[in-house]
């Protein structure tokens, strides 16, 4: 399997085009329609992200972006590993997002929110699970891993990496755009245009938060997630989750228990499981 650049840079323009019309029947626009990317692509990499800081640290600068056909170590959260065979989309893209440190969950948030929200202007309802899973039809169908460094407590760089399946293998637990769309009409989508629609949705995720800020823009995050209203266990504690703090950690209403009346706490990724792990 190859990367077509030509065949992206067709299909980068097409998907501006439809935003962009999109954008001015919602009397809203952004500023995404002329954004030059740096695209880097290659066969196999131990993993897009890791690529991606090293040529950073070799002068390259924001909007750079790596695309791999296939990972061999590849990074979910929290260190798991990410299956990348060929046939996914395995990208990352370079920021400069000049934002404290303690709102990096932000950046996973709106990175998630655009792609999923774009992708279902393609007729795949995407909905999240947090903070950073995309899900198709009650299954795993990407993920986005922020990692991000910081200089006096502020975010000077960030690499937002995306993996998507499309028609590579999946587990049990996953799901392919191609296996999604071959009981449905509508073209199966190229490696290109899936690259093209997942770029254009992140920076569009990216300078809709930047402009509105995360107040306006979580409403619209929750209204995809999985997760709310779902009951959860917090060290043997019934609970049920009812949203997403403004920092970005899940927010978990503690059930009555005893004499103890309910209680809201708030948290981090990674201290609990919603599935798909």
């Amino acid at each position: 399997m190859e990367f077509d650049r030509q065949q992206f840079a067709a299909a980068l323009e097409s998907v501006r085009y439809r935003r962009k019309a999109l954008e001015r029947s919602l009397a809203h626009q952004s500023n995404t329609q002329d954004l030059d990317f740096s695209l880097h692509i290659f066969e196999t990499l131990p993993s897009t992200n890791q690529k991606l800081w090293e040529l950073l640290d070799a002068g390259a600068g924001p909007l750079t972006v790596a695309i791999a056909i296939q990972q061999e170590a590849g990074r979910g959260q929290w260190g798991r590993q990410w299956h990348s065979p060929p046939g996914g989309l395995y990208l990352s893209v370079a920021l400069a997002p000049n934002l404290p440190a303690q709102q990096s969950g932000q950046l996973t948030i709106c990175s998630a929110w655009g792609i999923a929200t774009i992708l279902r202007e393609y007729d795949l309802p995407v909905l999240l699970k947090w903070p950073n899973d995309l899900i198709l039809s009650g299954r795993k169908l990407g993920g986005i891993l922020t990692e991000t460094r910081v200089q006096q407590g502020r975010i000077t760089k960030a690499v937002i990496g995306v993996g998507i399946n499309l028609a590579n293998p999946v587990p049990e637990t996953g799901i392919n755009i191609q296996s999604f769309l071959t009981d449905r009409t509508g073209p199966v989508l190229s490696l290109e245009m899936l690259a093209a629609i997942t770029l254009v949705g992140l920076m569009s995720g990216y300078h809709f938060w930047q402009r509105e800020g995360i107040d306006t823009l979580l409403p619209s995050y929750a209204n995809l997630l999985t997760s709310i209203g779902r009951s959860v266990l917090v060290d043997g504690c019934p609970g049920v989750v009812v949203g997403v703090a403004l920092n970005g950690d899940l927010r978990v209403r503690l059930l009555p228990k005893g004499v103890m009346p309910s209680s809201e706490i708030c948290l981090k990724p990674g201290t609990i499981s919603l599935g798909f792990e």
